[in-house]
């Protein structure tokens, strides 16, 4: 069993504390606010009594809210010292760059680095099916890939680009929040036109069987630069242009907020001035830039 300290006991840290003490490993918690930590002393988890203390560990995950927060947390010169040799996980949200800096600062004092993303909620980490994003070096992700399998048993190794975990959680994390913008939207197109938002939600859970294909054939054709309709295209550009059309119009009516439709609707326009009105509609991938 591993020696594995988290660093923060918010809802997310203090779900990997008892994830991994459920698992048998012997787990130290430490949060700025003492208090978070001690209450998770039931679940069988040490309270360290400094950061210094903290970080004597085989693996060290930090949970803190982003990369700032990380940095003045360890690039203290004790706390530096004291990580020397040892496996850090960094669990900060963040971007590609930020977990490259990272990388750097501790390849530059002896840390041994790994950085991740979490594509769960605090109540699915340990269950089955979750999953967490990892990218670094090979052999320390495979040394401790057996310790990391008691928070999500569905653990991505994405290769040693340090960036990666961050690349492939913002791409997914922007079709989350597009997905939840477009609920909000659609549930106040319903409610000024006063629509059964049980109806919308029932129609919505039935209506996947649409989206997914189109979205993963979009992502396949964006990957081989393949724009023109053929007899497996769902929707070409002209069509998708005009329902967005249809959208602003209603949102404008209602004085709802347009800003996604508005979004894509410069996208599609910018695509539909490169020629691609009648191809199919993942060639709106030309206006995203």
């Amino acid at each position: 069993m591993a020696r594995v300290s988290i660093l923060g006991a918010g809802r997310m840290g203090a779900a990997l504390v008892r994830a991994l003490a459920k698992a048998g490993h012997a787990v130290t918690v430490w949060n700025r606010t003492e208090s978070k930590a001690r209450a998770l002393e039931p679940a069988g988890a040490r309270t360290a009594r400094s950061l210094v203390d903290a970080v004597d560990a085989d693996l060290v995950i930090d949970i803190v809210s982003d990369y700032d927060t990380s940095a003045a947390l360890l690039r203290d010169a004790e706390v530096q010292r004291a990580l020397r040799g040892t496996t850090l996980l960094e669990l900060a949200s963040g971007t590609p760059a930020e977990a490259q800096r990272a990388g750097a600062w501790a390849e530059e004092h002896g840390i041994r680095y790994l950085d991740g993303a979490i594509m769960a909620t605090p109540d699915f980490i340990g269950q089955p099916g979750c999953t967490i994003l990892y990218s670094g070096p090979t052999e320390l992700f495979e040394a401790h890939q057996a310790t990391l399998r008691a928070l999500a048993d569905n653990g991505l190794y994405l290769g040693r680009e340090i960036g990666h975990a961050n690349v492939l959680d913002n791409a997914i994390l922007v079709v989350l929040w597009g997905a939840v913008h477009g609920v909000l939207h659609g549930a106040a197109i319903c409610e000024a036109e006063r629509f059964s938002l049980a109806t919308f939600r029932g129609a919505l859970r039935g209506s996947w069987p649409v989206v997914e294909p189109l979205l993963s054939s979009a992502l396949e054709r964006i990957e081989g630069r393949r724009w023109a309709a053929d007899a497996t295209t769902q929707s070409a550009l002209a069509p998708g242009l005009a329902s967005v059309r249809h959208l602003l119009a209603i949102s404008e009516a209602h004085g709802i907020d347009a800003g996604l439709p508005q979004a894509f609707h410069r996208v599609i326009q910018r695509a539909v001035e490169r020629g691609h009105r009648d191809d199919d509609i993942a060639s709106a991938y030309e206006g995203m830039r």
